[in-house]
């Protein structure tokens, strides 16, 4: 179980960060452009993504950059 954006989620310990944005449809790659991903309050850059794994109750905040004004 980690915390996701603030919600309670199943996913086990050992996923990725890769493997959560998989979850949310947030593939590699251009889908993923303008995303940010921080755990435990640290940055993960995108070069770590698919080794970095996730301990039992990380929190994982996933953000999305908007356009609009």
């Amino acid at each position: 179980m980690i915390v996701l954006n603030g919600q309670d989620t199943d996913v086990p310990a050992g996923e990725t960060v890769a493997g959560v944005l998989e979850r949310l449809g947030v593939g590699a790659g251009d889908g993923a452009r303008g995303v940010a991903v921080a755990v435990d309050g640290e940055v993960v850059p995108r070069a770590a993504w698919s080794s970095f794994a996730l301990a039992q109750d990380a929190r994982v905040e996933v953000l999305r950059a908007m356009q609009g004004g």
